[in-house]
């Protein structure tokens, strides 16, 4: 089922996520729900509180930026109740967007590697090290259950620039080819 991606404004988005329980109900649905949801919005991430479910649980799928990065082609990983145990390197810009800030796009800065330890969908914890494209979109999905929006890292000037969009958006004024829930609509 295609869930409604939460649009910026929605206090969902700017909360703590808490961690997932093995016994969570539905959870197995819950997932396969976000990975239809994120193929249907073209997304390479999304995290549940996108979807209104304030859990430690994201999702990635980097094989679009395989011709960037060869290494990427299949990489899909479902990530419960991560932890980023180190992010190292120089810190490097690239343009992000998110599913929930639609039409808007800026340039973050991020370290290009990083470790992370986290649980795959049959419950093995795991600790693996990505760098280049794939760290970054772990970083942004990471971001969204720590709470943190990728307009939260960018110059604040630059925000104050996008205000009058990111109004817009909270508010359905902005057209989208997939579901949402605006918080001031």
């Amino acid at each position: 089922m295609i869930l409604p991606i939460v649009a910026y404004g929605d206090r969902i988005l700017k909360r703590e996520a808490k961690e997932v329980e093995k016994d969570f109900p539905f959870l197995e649905e819950f997932i396969a729900n976000m990975w239809e949801t994120m193929y249907n919005a073209e997304g390479v991430g999304l995290a549940a509180p996108q979807v209104g479910k304030s859990i430690r649980v994201f999702m990635v799928d980097c094989s679009p930026f395989d011709e960037d990065e060869p290494l990427l082609k299949g990489f899909k990983k479902l990530f419960i109740n991560p932890i980023i145990v180190e992010e190292q390197g120089k810190e490097w810009v690239f343009n992000e967007g998110c599913l929930s800030i639609p039409a808007v796009r800026e340039d973050v800065n991020r370290k290009p590697k990083i470790t992370i330890e986290y649980y795959d969908e049959n419950w093995i914890l795991k600790e693996e090290t990505y760098d280049g494209l794939a760290a970054r979109v772990i970083q942004h999905e990471y971001d969204h259950i720590e709470g943190i929006l990728f307009t939260d890292r960018i110059n604040p000037l630059k925000k104050r620039l996008i205000t009058s969009k990111l109004t817009n958006i909270s508010k359905g004024n902005v057209k989208v080819p997939y579901r949402m829930k605006f918080p001031k609509k």
